[in-house]
């Protein structure tokens, strides 16, 4: 077995493990610094509007020897706008101008095939208008806010309120940060950049579903025992499903980059950067917010909860009395009264809060047959 799986199996066990929870605070403010960084960069310098946006002109000449600088001059000079230029795998260049109607754009061709020396006719025009870009950013709106709707529906019916609300604020974190990604880096936003801003969602959403199951699953019977609080079901919930997140998010970022790094920047497909840029930011972001932020706010949400609050209370006051006799809280069997079973599946050793979890050992004294 490989050192990878050997540490994924004693995650999963809780053998060992880091506890997310307990260090919470230290992610939010992490988080909360991205998240102003990405605000500030939108805000300072805006997003960089494709064509499909805007309205233009896209110019596609034949295949040329005139190099990509050569041409962006002649585009900005005969237009007086600034001018994308992208060098198609053919050896025809792709000249995108925003801000121009028909008149202007004869023009501009009439020039660009006087400066490039290329027939005029050998020269394809496009003009877009800015009305269908804004069809297409209505869409986007209305599918993300009826996205939004649905899935904090289908949250709050399977699991619950709380879960649906965290998941929520991670999915707008995660938009928020791969916005502010495009503005500081200045991409330009495509119809593409809006499908792979959609696309993320769903993988955003994919890891927390399976953390938010395991804690369904394992937070059963919670209060008829007095082993472990809600925050350290989470934890150790959390940590039984790190390995596969983390698997899960490399394999899915591997091609996204190599789009982005080989394709768009090696190769010059400038094209293929709006939509890998979106799915890179995106895929990290919901990896990220799916283990440092979703699962610890549920477990914030929870510990407010009158009955949690109290179970917090019985599982400090056992374990206060257990250190008081000299005993490890392990050596208890997590009974109180008639309540006395430890919760389904619970193997992680229930240490004090910020603590990294160990392996369990047996107590002094005990028997192997001893119930826990």
């Amino acid at each position: 077995m490989s050192r990878l799986s050997t540490i994924g199996a004693k995650l999963y066990r809780g053998e060992i493990g880091y506890d997310f929870v307990a260090k919470r605070k230290f992610w939010y403010a992490v988080s909360i610094l991205i998240t102003i960084a990405a605000i500030a960069g939108l805000a300072i310098r805006g997003l960089n509007m494709g064509i499909e946006f805007k309205g233009g002109a896209v110019f596609t000449t034949p295949k040329t020897s005139v190099s990509v600088t050569h041409a962006k001059e002649y585009a900005e000079e005969a237009s007086g706008h600034d001018a994308i230029v992208q060098k198609l795998g053919n050896g025809t260049m792709r000249i995108q101008v925003s801000g121009l109607d028909t008149a202007q754009a004869t023009k501009i061709q009439n020039q660009l095939a006087q400066d490039m020396k290329i027939p005029a006719d050998k020269i394809d025009a496009e003009l877009v208008g800015p009305s269908w870009g804004k069809q297409i950013a209505n869409k986007a709106w209305t599918g993300l806010a009826i996205f939004m709707v649905l899935v904090v529906i289908y949250l709050a019916i399977a699991f619950e309120w709380r879960m649906a609300l965290a998941a929520l604020i991670a999915l707008i974190h995660d938009l928020t940060i791969t916005v502010g990604v495009y503005a500081l880096v200045g991409f330009e936003v495509t119809p593409g950049t809006v499908i792979g801003l959609l696309t993320i969602l769903g993988y955003s959403l994919y890891d927390t579903v399976v953390v938010f199951d395991g804690l369904k699953e394992g937070a059963v019977g919670i209060t008829k025992q007095t082993q472990s609080t809600y925050s350290e079901v989470a934890n150790r919930s959390l940590n039984a499903t790190l390995v596969r997140s983390i698997n899960t998010t490399v394999v899915a970022l591997l091609p996204v980059a190599g789009l982005l790094f080989i394709g768009g920047g090696f190769l010059g497909a400038g094209m293929l950067n709006d939509i890998s840029l979106s799915l890179f930011v995106g895929l990290a972001a919901g990896a990220y917010s799916s283990i440092f932020i979703a699962t610890p706010l549920v477990a914030d949400f929870k510990e407010r909860d009158p009955q949690m609050k109290a179970l917090k209370k019985r599982v400090l006051a056992k374990r206060a009395a257990a250190e008081a006799r000299g005993e490890s809280p392990d050596d208890t069997d997590g009974s109180e009264g008639s309540e006395g079973d430890a919760l389904p599946g619970d193997t992680a050793a229930a240490g004090a809060a910020g603590a990294v979890v160990g392996p369990r050992g047996r107590g002094r004294g005990r028997s192997s047959d001893r119930r826990r």
